[in-house]
């Protein structure tokens, strides 16, 4: 399949990668700001339905547990006088306080859940009105979609304080948990005690059931509680590296898609503006390796983002571990101070480049700077390989 944009002097063309190989030889996109004589109407419009179908949408909220955690009443008893009836009369009334801490913490726990839905339901709705906007096309830096963008990550900030609500909220339900295998112990150990009547033992046997009951309840609203949060917190990890990537949409006014960081394996989001950018290496041009992106710098502004974004997702659909080189390249033709002049200015470019990717959600860590010199370059350029 072959995929062309028209767009701002920019022509691209794009094999698409078979589903069961890929290759380094493949033709990847060649990125120039050459007027093409070829561009037409239909071209245009082939352009947009592509630039469409690029459009991805947020990961979408995890689906939260729906189970409501109401435990039965505690059974009555008659009391026997005994030292071992008063046990099980005191025992029975802290049986009957755990279970009301229950109800509480389960309360909290479908407040909690329904108000994170409609956080969610809130910033999954500025988002797609952002995204919509950039799908057609806008200025760059638009202050609305900029108003929407501060909007999305003040909802966001929402739903990661319901995640620490739950997590508070797992922490008092494990201090339940303790509290019932003391009483399941207390209650097991009451049977031992002399002075007991076969009422006693009737009613500690009850006591035993509802206790065991409580325990199981417990441990079941600990569960589900635990992975609700484990789910959200990845969730919004992973809709943190989204707005950064979102973020690089709006500077440039048009869309991009999800982070690159959801399609890595063993990167975790959020985290690439932690890591230490690459240095510049000197290398020789390669020569048994085709680019899988070349841009040229042969006018002022070359907007390069959509075509790189959509080459390097491709690249790690198929390899979620690739790393990439990033060749700064300069013409060897050029007279020697301009040549000096252009490898620094194709260095600059190349760290552009890189920026972009950064953007994109692309660790630093992933790419491998250097700069080189080709007798057949007419303008600067800048390579990306796969390495």
């Amino acid at each position: 399949m072959v995929l062309k944009w028209s767009k701002a002097g920019i022509v691209v063309t794009t094999l698409a990668l078979s589903a069961c190989s890929f290759t380094e030889e493949a033709l990847w996109p060649s990125l120039t700001g050459e007027d093409p004589a070829e561009n037409t109407a239909t071209s245009e419009q082939a352009a947009q339905g592509d630039a469409a179908s690029q459009s991805i949408a947020s990961t979408g909220q995890p689906v939260l547990g729906t189970t409501n955690f109401d435990p039965a009443p505690v059974t009555q008893g008659e009391a026997t006088g005994t030292f071992v009836g008063k046990k099980v009369v005191s025992m029975r009334g802290e049986l009957a306080q755990l279970i009301d801490q229950i109800r509480v913490h389960n309360g909290e726990l479908q407040a909690l859940r329904g108000k994170t839905v409609q956080d969610s339901q809130r910033y999954h709705g500025t988002v797609a009105a952002i995204n919509a906007r950039l799908q057609v096309g806008t200025t760059p830096g638009n202050p609305i979609l900029v108003q929407q963008f501060n909007s999305s990550l003040s909802d966001l900030d929402r739903i990661s304080s319901d995640i620490a609500q739950m997590s508070s909220l797992a922490q008092k339900v494990a201090e339940d948990s303790a509290m019932s295998a003391y009483m399941l112990e207390s209650v097991q150990s009451a049977f031992g005690l002399s002075g007991a009547v076969d009422e006693d033992h009737r009613q500690l046997a009850i006591l035993q059931d509802e206790v065991n009951q409580t325990v199981v309840l417990i441990e079941r609203l600990l569960k589900e509680v635990t992975e609700d949060v484990r789910r959200q917190t990845n969730y919004v990890a992973a809709e943190r590296a989204n707005l950064n990537a979102l973020a690089a949409g709006v500077k440039a006014g048009e869309i991009y898609g999800a982070s690159l960081s959801n399609r890595m394996s063993g990167t975790s989001t959020g985290i690439t503006s932690s890591i230490t950018r690459p240095s510049f290496q000197r290398s020789a041009m390669p020569t048994n390796r085709r680019p899988l992106v070349v841009i040229r710098f042969d006018r002022n502004k070359v907007n390069y983002q959509q075509a790189l974004y959509t080459t390097v997702s491709q690249v790690l659909d198929r390899r979620p571990d690739a790393t990439f080189d990033l060749v700064a390249i300069t013409p060897q033709q050029a007279a020697v101070g301009q040549q000096a002049l252009g490898s620094t200015q194709a260095r600059r470019q190349a760290e552009q480049v890189l920026q972009s990717l950064t953007e994109m959600g692309l660790p630093p860590s992933r790419v491998a700077l250097s700069a080189s010199t080709s007798r057949t370059a007419q303008s600067n350029e800048v390579h990306l390989y796969l390495r």
